[in-house]
């Protein structure tokens, strides 16, 4: 029994070396095979694979289901105006209340065209401009939806312009509102009032800019409202401005005569 104990027993010395050794140190364990850091880089790749065509589905589906929800949230939002009439009279038919919405505006269209339409038109403004609250809301909605108005008389955004703000190098899209002239001492200073949008279309500010410091490019107004409404996602790729067309009272330099003959 002597002789059993004296062959297990271990020195102190090999104890404590053995107990420093740890098993996940990766300077002392085993070397990796090849086959494992072949498989590690196979799911690797298989997994950057499958991450990238994810998001590219999402990339892809987003918009549509965006559309599709917006599409669907507004049908159902015009459609519930007339519904609830059809519903009334036994007309249980999805859809007829939104055509009826839509022939509604239009018939309102060519009602307030009419010269009876504009005077009953303009009496409803007159009496909603008499309200302390709802005027100013009502004043800013018309100015957003004179912008997008197809008459050209309307007295809203009058071309998209482009900037110099807010330092040198840098350009900001805008809209020029109107005009006005500056008199100086030695001679007027025609100014032009540009809105630069800062939250989409609704808040902004207004610049004062010399009208020959303004570039206004080959865009409608529409196209300038959407680039602002999408963040610059449907900027095109190439702007050109557009030469405009002196006034009456405004001389041609001898230059742009020569080089238009």
């Amino acid at each position: 029994m002597a002789e059993e104990k004296e062959s297990t027993s271990i020195p102190l010395s090999q104890a404590e070396n053995a107990c420093s050794e740890d098993p996940e140190d990766p300077a002392k364990s085993p070397p990796n095979s090849p086959n494992s850091s072949t498989r590690r880089a196979c799911c690797f790749v298989l997994q950057s694979w499958a991450s990238k065509k994810f998001m590219t589905g999402c990339v892809v589906l987003f918009p549509v289901a965006v559309t599709f929800f917006i599409t669907w949230w507004f049908i159902q939002f015009v459609d519930g105006f007339f519904s609830p009439i059809y519903s009334r009279l036994g007309i249980d038919i999805f859809g007829l209340g939104f055509i009826t919405s839509l022939v509604f505006v239009f018939l309102i269209g060519v009602f307030v065209s009419s010269w009876m339409g504009a005077t009953v038109f303009w009496l409803g403004e007159w009496f909603i401009k008499q309200m302390p609250l709802v005027r100013h809301i009502y004043s800013a909605s018309k100015q957003i939806s004179a912008a997008i108005s197809p008459d050209q008389n309307t007295t809203a955004f009058k071309e998209v312009a482009i900037i110099r703000h807010p330092r040198v190098g840098e350009y900001a899209f805008g809209f020029i509102t109107s005009t006005v002239t500056l008199q100086k001492d030695n001679e007027d200073e025609e100014l032009c009032s540009v809105f630069v949008p800062t939250n989409h279309l609704y808040i902004g500010d207004i610049f004062l800019v010399n009208s020959k410091e303004i570039i206004r490019p080959n865009l409608s107004i529409r196209e300038g409202i959407e680039i602002i409404v999408s963040g610059g996602m449907t900027m095109p790729q190439l702007i050109s401005p557009v030469e405009r067309a002196p006034r009456q009272n405004e001389r041609i330099p001898l230059n742009r005569i020569a080089s238009r003959a």
